[in-house]
């Protein structure tokens, strides 16, 4: 799951919160689903029946399939990623469209189809939403007219423009005007001015890149191959490399979550035929490197609850009916399964 932690919003929430003796009527009414956990089904292929649970974990409760349950219609479509931007939830399919809803009450207020083909996240910037997007397959089923595209409003509409990027953009961050897109087959980390919607920068980066994330302070942008696993700091304000930290992780997955203590969770998978999968566990700070914290078979998602310190591991089950989620505790004891819907692979932490 692509979600980035925005800490002057919520530093500015909890200052309000401290100080304030009255309510501001401008601030939306918390909703039902504003706690609790957003589990993501992916759903299965060609039933293109992916779906969002909602998890209360005070009180056990797990309701399922909200976006049809709040708007009277399946989603219809295979999700790829939850992307929350302050008050819109964007709710990302790569079977070509985004639809839009509001995070504390699930109610559709957009979308973007149309024009689309595989898109894999979304950020915005300038009022302009930035999609990811594989384009279409060729003859090789290959991706060569992979692009950005851009929709002049945040509550979607049509696309008005795509730029042309390197084969399979994943993640997007934003800081300030640019947009940078971490281009997962060809290596590299592309960077879009949002005024000028144009690629103004692009840099090499070693093994697969496929998240940008924030800690301590400092960009970085998880990367993989084969063998280990890599960690490039950047300065996004002069738009250069600084540091590369790599670990001895082999069959890293894009699966990644952040616990406590700047501690990284990771799955790992050796693939067809066996999928004798893990979780790795390791910190960009001190000597920590367990390369298999956890083992077992049909790892698909994982996500971390720092309220309760607990580890959320999703199991697609080989798509063979419903999959579950396992919630651990950092021990690796378990607190809790759940039966989920097919093929779930993320989790949004409310």
């Amino acid at each position: 799951m692509k979600y980035l932690f925005k800490n002057q919003l919520w530093a500015l929430a909890l200052i309000a919160l401290l100080f304030s003796c009255e309510p501001r009527g401008n601030e939306r009414p918390r909703g039902k689903y504003d706690s609790g956990i957003l589990l993501m089904n992916e759903g299965a292929f060609g039933a293109n029946d992916g779906e969002v649970f909602h998890y209360d974990p005070s009180s056990g409760t797990l309701s399922q399939n909200i976006f049809e349950l709040e708007n009277g219609r399946p989603f219809a479509g295979l999700l790829e990623d939850l992307v929350l931007e302050e008050d819109r939830l964007y709710l990302v399919a790569n079977t070509g469209k985004v639809e839009i809803v509001n995070p504390g009450t699930f109610k559709s207020i957009g979308a973007v189809v149309g024009d689309l083909d595989q898109p894999r996240s979304v950020a915005t910037s300038r009022e302009k939403l930035f999609i990811s997007d594989y384009g279409p397959y060729d003859a090789s089923y290959n991706t060569p007219d992979s692009f950005v595209a851009v929709v002049s409003g945040e509550l979607g509409g049509t696309v008005k423009k795509k730029i042309e990027v390197s084969n399979k953009p994943e993640d997007l961050y934003v800081f300030g005007k640019y947009v940078f897109v971490a281009g997962s087959e060809e290596g590299k980390i592309e960077i879009i001015d949002a005024d000028t919607e144009t690629v103004t920068k692009t840099l090499e980066v070693t093994g697969t890149p496929v998240q940008f994330f924030e800690q301590r302070g400092d960009l970085w942008l998880y990367s993989y191959d084969s063998q280990k696993v890599y960690f490039q700091s950047i300065n996004p304000t002069n738009l250069t490399k600084k540091e590369l930290r790599q670990f001895s992780v082999a069959n890293a997955t894009s699966r990644i979550t952040f616990g406590e203590d700047d501690r990284i969770y990771l799955l790992t998978s050796s693939g067809w035929p066996n999928y004798n999968d893990g979780i790795a566990v390791l910190s960009l700070f001190d000597s920590t490197l367990i390369p298999s914290w956890k083992t077992g078979s049909g790892f698909y998602g994982i996500g971390f609850d720092k309220d309760r310190k607990e580890i959320y591991v999703a199991n697609a089950k080989g798509f063979q009916g419903n999959g579950e989620v396992v919630v651990y505790r950092k021990d690796g004891s378990v607190v809790k399964t759940l039966e989920v819907g097919r093929g779930p692979s993320g989790f949004l932490v409310r």
